[in-house]
């Protein structure tokens, strides 16, 4: 029986739940609508980046005697009492500028693919559907800043894991194999003349034309035929020069370094030019023989990779903040997984997806700090886990992109994150 008393009770605590649940709902919507970047740059560390010899450094330890720990010391960092591995000592010094996410994990012990896989996609692989990446659907939402530009370009080792999947070719990414010429297949060739590109491209528009009003509902042709279109209209001078690298000034080339370095000066003239998203692989295997797949001898000269990124990275994060671009640019430092605090047999390191880190700058992001804890070797996350889904809805939301819209794949619908949330407090 409902007496007076219970029934105040109950009326109060639904009054309750309801401003509860009203908070929480102005909460992930103050995080929807709070993302001020307009483009994002991805520095992807294909092969495994070893997070307890980077930014989740533990105890030393030692290859030969086979004791578990990190291979370098560690050094102190902007944000207070975070440290990170001594040979990030530029990096070290900007961290305010930054967010390192610790705890990031998933379940795949497959080889490289299929990890890669969870991370430009955001999903496994698929029997019945190729989801699209985390480029393409960008792309998909926000188009490009600017007309003329392409709104995804990717440096180095393009694959399926890069691409449009289900929305369509319209989506995918321009690819660039060197730094200086620009994209493949979109310069006309030396020895044909501007009179001979315009009769050929009045013939090539007549063709084009008769073929789409035969095939009026196909969607490939449609996509197909779009991406032609932006294809010639990116062939202009205008695009063309934001490879002309010998325009910088050699004080900027020189500090930004190596050929990663000029993939990195590149991404920004990208983004000042309008692309949204720029995909950098760092794949100078040559440099430590293995690249940061440090199994066996890769290992004994990981710290030039290591260098190589800490100079790469902060000439951009820098060039970005002069320029003022850095607060509408995120900047994402990812990898597929860590490596254990073990060392095998050969003075290397394996795989390791139960906790590795990634780090966000700039973005709009409430930066100069850390999400997440491991335990005392960096093998299992203490604190905060950070999911795929997380991470990528944090990117889209950084980007006011609504993590949880739903696209189409056909007439089935497929959210944008297998439910993703942001991290909030990067956003409050």
């Amino acid at each position: 029986m409902l007496n007076r008393r219970t029934f105040h009770q109950t009326l109060a605590a639904s009054g309750a739940a309801a401003t509860l649940a009203s908070s929480n709902a102005s909460a992930v919507e103050s995080v929807k609508l709070g993302g001020k970047a307009k483009s994002c740059i991805m520095l992807w560390m294909g092969g495994g980046m070893c997070h307890v010899d980077t930014f989740d450094p533990k105890r030393v330890g030692d290859a030969k005697t086979r004791k578990a720990g990190s291979a370098y010391p560690a050094i102190d960092t902007a944000i207070s009492g975070v440290k990170v591995c001594e040979h990030l000592k530029k990096t070290a010094s900007m961290l305010d500028r930054g967010v390192i996410l610790r705890t990031v994990n998933h379940g795949s012990q497959a080889l490289h693919a299929e990890p890669t896989n969870l991370f430009k996609t955001g999903r496994p692989f698929s029997g019945t559907i190729v989801y699209p990446s985390l480029g393409a659907i960008i792309s998909h939402e926000l188009g490009p800043r600017q007309e003329g530009v392409p709104p995804y370009i990717v440096m180095g080792y393009p694959n399926v894991t890069r691409g449009p999947g289900f929305l369509g070719a319209k989506h995918s990414y321009i690819y660039l194999t060197d730094t200086e010429s620009g994209p493949n297949g979109i310069q006309r060739a030396a020895d044909v003349t501007s009179v001979r590109e315009r009769r050929r491209l009045e013939l090539l528009g007549k063709l084009r034309r008769k073929f789409r009003e035969k095939n009026p509902d196909d969607k490939k042709i449609a996509d197909y035929d779009a991406t032609v279109g932006e294809a010639f209209r990116m062939a202009g001078p205008k695009f063309a020069s934001v490879f002309e690298l010998g325009r910088e000034p050699d004080s900027v080339r020189n500090r930004y370094g190596d050929e990663f370095g000029q993939r990195c000066l590149l991404a920004r003239r990208l983004v000042e030019s309008g692309v949204r998203f720029v995909d950098v692989s760092y794949n100078l295997n040559f440099v430590n023989g293995t690249g940061w797949d440090t199994h066996g001898a890769g290992q004994n000269e990981q710290h030039k990779l290591i260098q190589g990124l800490d100079q790469s990275l902060t000439a951009l994060i820098e060039d970005l903040e002069q320029r003022k671009l850095l607060d509408e640019t995120l900047v994402v430092v990812a990898t597929e997984f860590g490596r254990p605090p073990e060392f095998d047999g050969a003075g290397g390191r394996g795989h390791h997806a139960g906790a590795f880190s990634t780090v966000f700058f700039g973005g709009g992001l409430k930066t100069g700090r850390v999400i997440g804890e491991t335990d005392e070797l960096g093998k299992k996350p203490i604190s905060r886990r950070v999911s795929l889904p997380d991470w990528h809805a944090t990117i889209h939301t950084a980007l006011g992109i609504d993590p949880s819209k739903e696209l189409f794949a056909g007439d089935r619908p497929v959210p944008i994150t297998d439910h993703g949330k942001p991290i909030a407090e990067l956003f409050s």
